[in-house]
């Protein structure tokens, strides 16, 4: 990236009033890459490799976050409040808290008019983006592949009241119009979706000069995975966009009522008879009651329950793990205690 000015790389009050706190010769960078030797910043300065030895004092760091740089050194110093974060739950069993992005202001999620269209996996995304208060936009691309791409576009805008949804041919800028109103210049877009829905095609298509493409696979549809690294990229449009690997694994972290948000119409104005209905075969049930009058299906209603399963699982592990961080401490204590009682002189 050459030097561009700090308001074409999302510089806006938000992060501007807390950087005027900070003393000292310091400018404010923003991460445009990670790296496992480190992360690239730029700033009106240019880009700056920074070691990963120097980041273990300022916390996790992801793409898109602002950084206040000491100027005689280019060492980063602290991190700035973050607007927004995407973030997920790490594979495995350790609870670790993984973040994707920071300080989006749009979530592009990318899915393909073929197999890889899956309501449920939409979902999941429309949830992440409500963590993070941030605006989801899906967008489904390979339209020229199929002649129906409308009863896809109708099937995901039933997600969500009022969800914006576009259908495009990455493959050709001009259908592409269509997202024109979300690359406002400044504003940082994050596009996420599982491998090979073409992502990496919608991204070099509105300007971003990712890497290499590679072509769909006959026997599942399904495109190869390209995008290694997430990494932000300026658009000729002034906005921002941060493209992200393919997730095979999308684990929210455990929020308050980030699924209820996202089934909000499911549940709105079906009033159980009973308080903590399960929407199962309780007496008095209107979930079920809506379902059998045509008005949800079974299928949304089946995906609501496997979020809320996920989230109290996940809400356990993160507790365990807090509990036994808790334990290892007191233990730590106690080890150190009886050691200053054997340096100690006896009375």
């Amino acid at each position: 990236m050459n030097s561009p000015s700090l308001d074409r790389l999302g510089y806006k009050p938000f992060f501007a009033n807390q950087f005027a706190s900070f003393q000292g010769d310091l400018y404010p960078a923003r991460v445009v890459a990670r790296q496992r030797s480190g992360i690239v910043t730029v700033c009106e300065r240019g880009e700056r490799h920074v070691a990963a030895g120097l980041l273990s004092r300022i916390g996790e760091i992801a793409v898109g976050d602002w950084l206040a740089m000491d100027a005689g050194g280019g060492r980063p110093l602290a991190r700035l409040e973050r607007a927004s974060l995407l973030s997920r739950m790490a594979p495995g069993d350790r609870g670790d808290i993984q973040p994707i992005a920071a300080n989006v202001d749009t979530l592009l999620i990318v899915t393909s008019c073929n197999r890889d269209f899956n309501p449920s996996r939409l979902q999941r995304y429309l949830a992440l983006a409500r963590q993070a208060g941030v605006t989801p936009v899906v967008v489904i691309t390979r339209s020229d592949t199929t002649d129906d791409a409308l009863a896809y576009c109708e099937k995901a805008r039933a997600l969500q009241p009022g969800l914006p949804v576009e259908a495009v041919n990455a493959l050709d800028p001009t259908t592409l119009s269509s997202l024109a109103a979300w690359f406002v210049p400044g504003d940082t877009l994050a596009m996420m979706g599982s491998s090979g829905v073409g992502k990496t095609t919608l991204a070099n298509s509105l300007g971003a000069a990712v890497n290499r493409t590679a072509a769909v696979r006959e026997n599942d549809a399904r495109g190869r995975h390209t995008t290694t690294a997430r990494q932000l990229h300026r658009l000729p449009s002034g906005a921002l966009l941060i493209d992200n690997p393919g997730i095979r694994e999308l684990a929210l972290v455990p929020g308050e009522d980030e699924t209820d948000e996202v089934f909000d119409e499911l549940l709105r104005g079906n009033h159980c008879r009973f308080g903590d209905c399960s929407h199962g075969r309780e007496p008095g049930c209107a979930v079920q009651a809506a379902i059998a009058a045509g008005r949800f299906s079974q299928r949304l209603l089946d995906s609501y329950r496997k979020l809320e399963k996920e989230k109290h699982r996940l809400s356990r592990t993160l507790a365990e793990r807090h509990a036994g961080e808790r334990e290892t401490g007191k233990l730590y204590r106690r080890v150190q205690g009886a050691r200053r009682a054997r340096r100690e002189p006896n009375s």
